[in-house]
C-alpha cells in the first residue's frame, strides 16, 4: 500500500492518482473478493483481542467527495465486527453549542477509548475543506488549522491511539454516475438531494482543497492513503487491508484471567 500513502512532505496532486487503479489488488475481481472475505475474518479476530486487552484505541478517518462511499466501506469491511467495540461517528453542520467551542470540541468528544474502533465518517477535516471552498471562515482562520489538526492527532497518538485516515479518490464521471444512480433506484433516491448539484459544481475547488489538507497533515504518526475508489471491490481491498496490518503490528495479547478463586462447582 506504500505508493497509495502520502509521504510527509510529499507534493499532492489528484490527478497523479488513477481512481481506477488496481494495482494494489492480490488477483482479478474474484480472488480480491476472496481476500477482502479473508480480511473480514482476521479483521474480526484482531477487534475481539483489541476490545478484550483494552489497551490500544483506533480511530480510522473516511473523508471523500459526495458518493466516494464512505458508508459503504464501513458497510463492507465491518460487516461481521462486534459492535459492542465499534463505533461511527458522522460531523454534520454545528449545532449552536458546538460553535460556541473550538471547531475541535465535539471532535475529541468522540475520540475512541481503550478497546474502540471509531470510524470518523467525515470529521474534522471538513474544516479545512467546506469551510474553505464556502468561505465560512477567513483564509487566515482555516489556513492555521493544519498546524492545530496535525498537534491534535500527534496527542491522541501519543495517548496510544492508532490512527488511520483514508481519502476516497473517485472521479468526477464516476460521482455523476453515482449520482444519477441514487435518482433511478428508488431505494437510494432518498439519499439524493439538490444541494449535491451545487456541490458538484464546485469540484475543482474540492480538489485543490483536498490537495492541500492531504499534503500538510500527512505525517509519520497519522498519514494519509488515497484509495483508488471508483471500483468498490478495490477500495474495500485497501481499506480493509491497511487495517488489518495496522492492527496486527500492535501485538496484541488476551489477558490472563484471575484464577486464583474457585469459580465451578
Amino acid at each position: 500500500m506504500k505508493p497509495l500513502q502520502i509521504k510527509p512532505g510529499d507534493k499532492v496532486r489528484l490527478r497523479d492518482f488513477d481512481p481506477e487503479d488496481t494495482s494494489a489488488a492480490p488477483g482479478d475481481k474474484a480472488k480480491t473478493n476472496n481476500a477482502n472475505d479473508r480480511l473480514t475474518e482476521r479483521l474480526c479476530e484482531l477487534q475481539e483481542l483489541l476490545y478484550a486487552e483494552h489497551r490500544h484505541k483506533v480511530l480510522i478517518i473516511l473523508q471523500g467527495m459526495d458518493t466516494s462511499g464512505k458508508d459503504g466501506t464501513v458497510r463492507h469491511v465491518m460487516r461481521g465486527v462486534s459492535p459492542q467495540g465499534l463505533r461511527v461517528a458522522s460531523f454534520k453542520k454545528p449545532t449552536e453549542l458546538e460553535l460556541d467551542h473550538d471547531y475541535l470540541w465535539r471532535i475529541h468528544a468522540q475520540a475512541p477509548a481503550n478497546g474502540e474502533i471509531v470510524i470518523f465518517n467525515r470529521s474534522h477535516y471538513e474544516d479545512v475543506l467546506v469551510v474553505r471552498v464556502h468561505e465560512l471562515v477567513p483564509e487566515k482562520v482555516w489556513r492555521k488549522r493544519y498546524s492545530q489538526i496535525n498537534e491534535f492527532e500527534r496527542m491522541l497518538t501519543e495517548c496510544g491511539t492508532v490512527i488511520l485516515k483514508f481519502f476516497l479518490h473517485i472521479s468526477k464521471d464516476e460521482q455523476r454516475e453515482r449520482l444519477q444512480a441514487r435518482l433511478e433506484d428508488k431505494t437510494k433516491r432518498w439519499k439524493f438531494q439538490h444541494g449535491d448539484i451545487e456541490e458538484r459544481k464546485l469540484w475543482d475547488d474540492y480538489q485543490k482543497a483536498y490537495e492541500d489538507a492531504l499534503e500538510k497533515t500527512s505525517t509519520d504518526y497519522a498519514p494519509w492513503t488515497v484509495v483508488p475508489a471508483n471500483k468498490k471491490w478495490i477500495r474495500n481491498y485497501v481499506v480493509a487491508n491497511s487495517i488489518v496490518k495496522a492492527l496486527d503490528t500492535l501485538e496484541m495479547k488476551y489477558p490472563q484471567p484471575d484464577l486464583s478463586a474457585e469459580i465451578i462447582d
